[in-house]
């Protein structure tokens, strides 16, 4: 059922985030064949769906399969399909959409590693499209905030929260200053201090240096009395970030 709900709240989650989730105790060589039981078993029960793609090539094996809830999972667990659609056997989308979800999967992944550890503490997670906020727009009209997802931690005796934006280098620059504009109308409506009482940073991760510097790049194009809001960072550096900024600190 844990791994149910995971998938109902992520979409989607590779063979070897799953065993990183929910199979953390034991040897490397148990903890894999357990994770390939258990998914074996749920697909058996028609409870998860193994998606036709793979994701680290041949030598990933099982654990670089991709999963995601069957239409029978869903109804189990009486949620909708993804994104708020109706149910489905299975839930298909393009290789590049797929990594994004992926790589929005790998950032919860790596929070509840954190907390494991004793680093954070997980107040809240909110995924797509949970983590979405609607707003009347600068003119009135409907505004919809779709951050990839927004996270709540407790470090320490702070807490700390953010929304998280997963860049894997295909927007323009253009196309990032509007994001973060989109943000700044966010901001400037108040709903989220009203309801809070602070207004959450805002994260993008990048998997790689000519990703942060085109994102740094884009929030040097924003106004300067908004650019305190963001933030652009390695996807590997998140759990340091988020908690530098908890204790007030400072990363590059």
């Amino acid at each position: 059922m844990a791994v149910l709900h995971s998938l109902a709240m992520l979409r989607l989650l590779t063979g070897d985030q799953v065993q990183r989730l929910h199979v953390a105790d034991g040897s490397a060589g148990t903890r894999a064949r357990r994770a390939r039981a258990l998914l074996q078993r749920l697909a058996e029960l028609n409870l998860v769906v193994r998606l036709d793609r793979r994701i680290g090539g041949v030598r990933a094996g099982s654990a670089g399969y991709v999963y995601g809830l069957s239409g029978h999972g869903q109804a189990v667990l009486a949620v909708d399909g993804p994104m708020g659609g109706r149910r489905r056997r299975a839930w298909e989308t393009s290789p590049s959409f797929m990594g994004h979800v992926l790589d929005g999967s790998e950032v919860y992944v790596q929070l509840v590693e954190a907390e494991r550890a004793g680093v954070l503490e997980i107040l809240d997670f909110q995924a797509e499209p949970a983590a979405w906020r609607s707003f009347p727009g600068p003119s009135g009209q409907a505004a919809i905030l779709k951050p990839d997802a927004f996270v709540r931690l407790g470090v320490g005796e702070i807490e700390s929260s953010a929304f998280l934006e997963v860049d894997r280098g295909t927007e323009s620059v253009p196309t990032l200053v509007r994001r973060c504009r989109i943000y700044a109308a966010y901001w400037h409506s108040g709903i989220e201090q009203a309801a809070h009482a602070v207004f959450p940073r805002v994260l993008w991760l990048a998997s790689g240096a000519r990703s942060v510097e085109r994102v740094s790049r884009a929030l040097t194009q924003l106004p300067a009395d908004i650019q305190h809001l963001f933030h652009a960072s390695f996807l590997e550096d998140m759990v340091t970030v988020l908690t530098a900024t908890a204790r007030g600190g400072r990363s590059a």
